[in-house]
């Protein structure tokens, strides 16, 4: 049985994404900040949840290091990630703290889980999967408001890459994920704000992106199914923006 480690699945993208690995037949332990999962994952005999703030690099350190010293996975799904705003008018101390808890969490903290992950699996000769969820943005960026996470993103998507270019002869293939507007709890605000018909002008659809769509996805790259596609990106994002 394969086992897996998604962050941030307490709710959105992440979500689904343990909910689809688990009808899969994964194990899967979830991560979030908060202790409360719904109760599809919870009830599931399969799933394990850990309190885990990716900010904070001492709790990361404490919280997650141990699981790839004890039960390693064999697929790290690297999706928990923040969308703070800060706008280039905001005074510097302002739009540097935004840029550095933007960085922590979409790039540190998921380049650091990387790290562990590879390094267990080349002690125990062992090959994995990491699939690590970036952004339409990190191709074509995103107002200036949201500077950070589009760099973030890019930088997420960069690392991908380095790392299939580096690690395939030991088993280790990455891909990255490039969505773009996806009906989560984090793009509730701009749902809010600009409306559905705006956010899908340029989409080949009327509707935003689903979750679940993600996640069938991400699990079959889980699978292992096409390793040779290792440090590709893949772009789900409605046709709104094509490479």
């Amino acid at each position: 049985m394969k086992y897996a480690i998604v962050t941030g699945a307490s709710r959105g993208i992440g979500r689904q994404i343990a909910a689809e690995l688990l009808k899969q037949n994964f194990r899967v332990t979830g991560t979030a900040r908060t202790t409360r999962f719904p109760e599809e994952l919870e009830s599931n005999h399969l799933f394990k949840r850990i309190c885990a703030d990716l900010s904070d690099e001492a709790s990361l350190i404490s919280t997650l290091k141990p699981l790839f010293e004890s039960d390693l996975p064999d697929v790290l799904v690297n999706n928990a990630g923040i969308f703070r705003e800060a706008d280039f008018s905001v005074s510097d101390e302002e739009w540097l703290t935004s840029w550095d808890e933007t960085m922590q969490v979409n790039l540190r903290a998921s380049s650091l889980l990387c790290k562990w992950f590879i390094n267990a699996h080349i002690r125990r000769s062992s090959g994995g999967i990491i699939i690590n969820v970036a952004s339409r943005a990190a191709y074509r960026g995103d107002y200036q408001e949201y500077a950070a996470y589009a760099a973030s993103k890019g930088g997420m998507v960069a690392f991908t890459k380095s790392i299939a270019r580096d690690f395939g002869k030991n088993g280790i293939v990455a891909y990255s994920i490039a969505p773009g507007f996806v009906e989560t709890d984090m793009a509730k605000g701009s749902v809010e704000a600009m409306g559905v018909e705006y956010l899908t002008r340029e989409s080949s659809f009327d509707t935003l992106t689903q979750p679940d769509e993600v996640a069938s996805l991400i699990a079959f790259l889980a699978s292992g199914k096409v390793k040779h596609m290792t440090g590709a990106t893949f772009h789900i994002n409605g046709g709104s923006y094509m490479l």
